[in-house]
C-alpha cells in the first residue's frame, strides 16, 4: 500500500509491475494449434470407470501398441567428466543417481558425436543449469562453445553464473518455453544446435512444446516465414544478449544454424496435454482421438507405481542440498496423480497396472517419435540408466538425416 501522490513513483521500482517482453518473447508461439478440440473439463476418474469400460480402453491401447517396438535397448553409458564426481564419498545416494542420469546423458550425446565445438547448447527447463555445467566440464578445451538455459522461474543457486573461462558462453532465457522464438536468441560463433533436457518437471509440457519450438517455429522463422504475433513487434527492441540481425529474410536464413541433434530425458506423461502433443496426428491413424489420450496420459503413472514406495524410503534418508531443490518439483507431479482405487484391484494386478502404464507410454513417447521422422530426423528411443536410479529411465534422442557433418571433440 502506498500514498496516492507517491503511486507512480512507486510503480518504477515496484517488483510486481509488468516488464517489457524481451524481443525473444512471442506469445504461444509453440502452444499448438488452436482448432484442437478441447477435452472437457470435467474428467471422469479411471477408477469411476465401469470393468467393461476399463477393458474397452485396455483393447484399445493394446491394438495401438500392437507392431510397434516396445522392448527397447539399454545404453547405459558414462562419460569422463563426471568420474570424479562420481568417486566422491561426500555424494549421497540420491546425489549419485543424479549424477549417473548425466553421466549416462554425455555418454550418449558424446556417441552421436554431439560434443564439441562450433556448438550452441540449448537447455530447456534448466533449473540451476547442472547438465549445462557438465557438458561445460566435458568441453573445458574446446573453442566457441555456447548456452543457453532457458527456464520460466527465478532459480537460486544457479551454477552457469561460476564459469569464467572464455571458451564458453552462458545466457538465461527466462521465458516458458511456450512463448520461445529461438530464431531470436543471439547465437555467436556457434554453427549448430544441440538441445538437451534432464530435470524436475518445470514445464508440464516440455518435450512438445520443445520439439515444436525446435522442428516448427524455429525452422519456419529461418525459412523466412512470419510468425504471428510477432510481425506486430519491432525488431529494434532488443536486448544486450541479442545479435543485431538484419530485417532481411536472406539475411535471416544466413542467420539461422541448423539443430544437429535432440536429447530428451522423458518423464511425466501423466501431465501431457492433447493441445500441445506433436503426436496428434499419429493417434488419428490409429482411430484414437483426446479423450483415448487423456485416459492414456493418466494411465501411464501406473507404470511408476514404485515411486510412491521410493519416495517413502527417500524421504526418511538424506539428501544433499545440492539436489534437493532439482528433485522437489519432479517428486510433488508424482504425488499429484491420480490414486488407483481398491476398486480397480479386482480388475487388475499391480503387475498388470505397471504394464500398462509402460504401455501408455511407450505409446505417447512413439508419436514423438513419428513427428520427428516425419520431419527428417532419425529418432530413437532407449534406457540410458537403470530403473533402480530412476523409474523414469528413458532417453529420446533424435539427429537429421542424413546427419549433419560434426567435428569430433578434440
Amino acid at each position: 500500500t502506498v500514498y496516492e501522490d507517491q503511486l507512480q513513483k512507486h510503480l518504477k521500482k515496484c517488483n510486481s509491475r509488468e516488464k517489457p517482453k524481451p524481443v525473444y518473447f512471442v506469445q504461444d508461439i509453440n502452444a499448438g494449434l488452436k482448432d484442437v478440440p478441447e477435452i472437457p473439463e470435467k474428467q471422469v476418474p479411471i477408477s469411476s470407470l465401469s470393468k467393461e469400460e476399463l477393458e474397452n480402453l485396455i483393447i484399445k491401447l493394446k491394438k495401438a501398441s500392437n507392431g510397434l517396438e516396445l522392448h527397447l535397448k539399454e545404453q547405459i553409458l558414462s562419460h569422463q567428466a563426471l568420474q570424479e564426481a562420481l568417486n566422491d564419498p561426500k555424494n549421497g545416494e540420491s546425489a549419485f543417481k543424479h549424477l549417473k542420469q548425466q553421466a549416462s546423458i554425455l555418454g550418449n550425446m558424446e556417441k552421436l558425436h554431439l560434443l564439441g565445438p562450433g556448438r550452441c547448447f540449448v537447455e530447456f527447463g534448466a533449473g540451476r543449469g547442472k547438465l549445462s555445467h557438465w557438458v561445460d566440464v566435458a568441453l573445458q578445451n574446446v573453442e566457441n562453445v555456447q548456452f543457453l538455459l532457458v527456464e520460466r522461474a527465478t532459480t537460486r543457486f544457479k551454477v552457469d553464473g561460476k564459469h569464467k573461462r572464455r571458451d564458453s558462453a552462458f545466457e538465461r532465457l527466462q521465458v516458458d518455453i511456450q512463448h520461445l522464438c529461438l530464431s531470436k536468441a543471439c547465437i555467436n560463433n556457434c554453427t549448430m544446435f544441440i538441445t538437451i533436457f534432464w530435470g524436475g518437471c518445470i514445464s508440464l509440457f516440455f518435450p512438445d512444446l520443445a520439439l515444436t519450438c525446435l522442428v516448427e517455429s524455429y525452422t519456419a522463422c529461418c525459412d523466412g516465414e512470419n510468425e504471428e504475433p510477432a510481425s506486430k513487434r519491432s525488431r529494434t527492441d532488443k536486448t544486450e544478449v541479442f545479435s543485431n540481425n538484419s530485417a532481411d529474410t536472406e539475411s535471416k536464413k544466413d542467420d539461422c544454424k541448423p539443430v544437429a541433434g535432440i536429447v530428451i530425458a522423458l518423464c511425466c506423461h501423466h501431465k501431457c496435454d492433447w493441445t500441445h502433443y506433436v503426436g496428434r496426428e499419429f493417434f488419428k491413424s490409429l482411430g484414437l482421438g483426446p479423450v483415448e489420450f487423456n485416459y492414456f496420459q493418466r494411465m501411464s503413472s501406473w507404470a511408476t507405481c514404485g515411486m510412491r514406495e521410493t519416495k517413502t524410503k527417500a524421504s526418511t534418508s538424506e539428501e544433499t542440498e545440492d539436489h534437493t531443490n532439482d528433485t522437489e518439483e519432479h517428486e510433488q507431479t508424482f504425488s499429484n496423480t491420480e490414486s488407483v482405487s481398491d476398486t480397480l484391484q479386482g480388475i487388475l494386478t499391480v503387475e498388470e497396472r505397471k504394464e500398462i502404464g509402460c504401455l501408455c507410454k511407450r505409446l505417447i513417447d512413439h508419436g514423438r517419435i513419428e513427428y520427428l521422422e516425419q520431419r527428417g530426423y532419425k529418432a530413437a528411443l532407449q534406457y540410458y540408466t537403470e530403473s533402480a536410479v530412476s523409474l523414469e529411465n528413458v532417453l529420446l534422442t533424435a539427429v537429421p538425416s542424413p546427419p549433419l557433418i560434426l567435428e569430433p571433440t578434440t
